[in-house]
Formats: C-alpha cells, sequence, structure tokens
C-alpha cells in the first residue's frame, strides 16, 4: 500500500513537471507571437509574490497595516470604489474603539426611509450601515469614469486573484496559496509604466502589463508618493500604499481569517492524536489475535 501511494505522488508530481515545462514553454511561445503581432495571454508579466503577515499556517493581520490600509481607501480608493458588503462596526477588529467607529461613520451619509410621507431620505451613517457607494448607480459610475464602473472592493481580494505558473502551482496543489488577490492588487497599482515600442492603448487608457483582462486599463494611476499621511512613520511611497490597502482589501474580504486558521489548526492537531488513539486501540483489542 506504501508502495501504490509513493508510486501515485511519484507520477502526479512528473505529470505536473511536464505539464508545467509545456505551459513555460507556451507562455514563452506565445511572448514571441505577441512580438510577431498576436493576441497576448492575460496579465502580461504575473503578480510578484508578497510576503504578508497573513500569509501561512499561522498568519495574521497587522493592525497596523490595516488601519493603514483604510485610511487609503478613505481618502483614495472610496471616490470611485464601493465597498457595500463592509459595515462600519467591523472596523472595530482593527483596533479601533466603538466611540472612534461611531465618530467614523458619522462622517458618511447614507439613504434612509421611507418616512412618514413615504419620501426616502438621508442622514448620518451609525455603525450598524455599511459603506455607502460613490454612485447612485452602476451607470452613473461608469458615466463618470470613461464607461467602465469602478468594482465593488468588498470582495475583490479574493476575486483577483491570479493562477501562479510553473513551478508554484505544483506546489500549490498540497499546500494552497491564497494571497493571490492581494499579489494582483499590489502589482496592478504598481505596475503602471509607458507602453512598450510598437504598443498602442487606446485612448483614455492606461497601459499596466499587471491587468488581467487587457493590456490598458480605463482607472489611471490612483495612488503616488506622499499622497496619504502617515501618522505612524510608515513609508509614504506608492509601494507602501500599494501593500496597505492590498491588506485591508484582503481582511474586508475574509475577515475571519485567524479564527480560520486557528480553528484549523485546531482541528488537524485533533484528527492527529484522534488517528494516534485509534491505532493503539486497534493494537490492544487484536494484541492476542492469531493473524
Amino acid at each position: 500500500m506504501k508502495k501504490l501511494v509513493t508510486g501515485i505522488l511519484s507520477l502526479a508530481v512528473v505529470a505536473g513537471l511536464g505539464l508545467g515545462a509545456a505551459l513555460a514553454q507556451g507562455e514563452e511561445e506565445g511572448g514571441e507571437e505577441h512580438a510577431a503581432g498576436a493576441t497576448p495571454h492575460y496579465p502580461i508579466h504575473k503578480p510578484e509574490q508578497q510576503g504578508w503577515t497573513f500569509a501561512g499556517l499561522f498568519g495574521h493581520y497587522d493592525k497596523g497595516q490595516l488601519q493603514r490600509g483604510l485610511k487609503v481607501y478613505t481618502e483614495v480608493c472610496s471616490a470611485c470604489h464601493s465597498m457595500e458588503l463592509v459595515s462600519f462596526r467591523t472596523l472595530e477588529d482593527l483596533g479601533y474603539s466603538e466611540a472612534q467607529v461611531k465618530a467614523f461613520a458619522a462622517n458618511y451619509e447614507v439613504e434612509d426611509g421611507p418616512n412618514a410621507d413615504g419620501e426616502m431620505f438621508t442622514r448620518k451613517a451609525v455603525p450598524s450601515d455599511h459603506f455607502p457607494p460613490p454612485f447612485p448607480n452602476k451607470e452613473a459610475a461608469a458615466a463618470s469614469n470613461n464607461g467602465a464602473a469602478p468594482p465593488d472592493f468588498s470582495l475583490i481580494a479574493k476575486a483577483r486573484g491570479i493562477e501562479r505558473g510553473f513551478p508554484q502551482f505544483v506546489f500549490d496543489m498540497f499546500w494552497p496559496y491564497q494571497e493571490g488577490g492581494p499579489d494582483y492588487i499590489h502589482a496592478l497599482l504598481t505596475g503602471y509604466q509607458d507602453p512598450p515600442a510598437g504598443v498602442e492603448v487606446a485612448e483614455g487608457t492606461h497601459y499596466n502589463p499587471y491587468f488581467a483582462s487587457a493590456a490598458a486599463l480605463a482607472m489611471a494611476p490612483p495612488i503616488s508618493d506622499d499622497q496619504v499621511t502617515y501618522d505612524d512613520g510608515a513609508p509614504q511611497t506608492v509601494d507602501q500604499y500599494a501593500k496597505d490597502v492590498s491588506a485591508f482589501l484582503m481582511w474586508a474580504a475574509e475577515p475571519h481569517l485567524e479564527d480560520r486558521k486557528r480553528t484549523g489548526f485546531m482541528v488537524m492537531v485533533f484528527l492527529i492524536i484522534f488517528t494516534g488513539l485509534i491505532y493503539l486501540t486497534k493494537k490492544s483489542v487484536y494484541a492476542n489475535k492469531e493473524h
């Protein structure tokens, strides 16, 4: 049985290596075809793996980073992108007090009603409200952004993960990598550049080889150095802003990540102990039996 399992795993690894080599060769050929004018595969460049505190079996969120990411989102991203699935009261998980969350929510206005006259009205938000959208509807959002409605950010860090190439995807079969979304967001925010020679982009779009759908996107570079003031002395650079807001969006998409990992670790420990007890019980029961 042990030899059979070992053989199957060996075949899986060999098959994965072969498939990875084929994919790598295909990417190289695709790059050559792109140079010749063929349609490329997107993203043109794969996002680079970043070092996140919430990665790995014992990963956890850095509350200081999350607070900085919230500030970047509030001062930069919220002008175009909504977070309609995130309520203000969950910000207490970032280390804010109930009074601070209440004061933060009061900076926003939300639509409520109808009132006694059957009319809708606006009021200051309270902690139980969700982040209000910056536009009344998708049509208005698209009209204000070159015809492309900005996506909601509530689950963007889980929805925008880019599959990693060879050889990483082989290891991902046994140890899944779940930080592809933050890697992608960081790469996109820091990846704006001038198009290479011979590459033309449509008017009103901006070249970014990390964009998952095309070579260029309607969103202009949203952040620049020293755009957001940090109070904790963290670097005020595009790279730092991108890392902080990416971590914040990962928290928004999976606020219970730390609890999930703790629970998963405890379950694995229980299963290991339980398996050992079953084995010892089996040996005890059949100790005096003839085989």
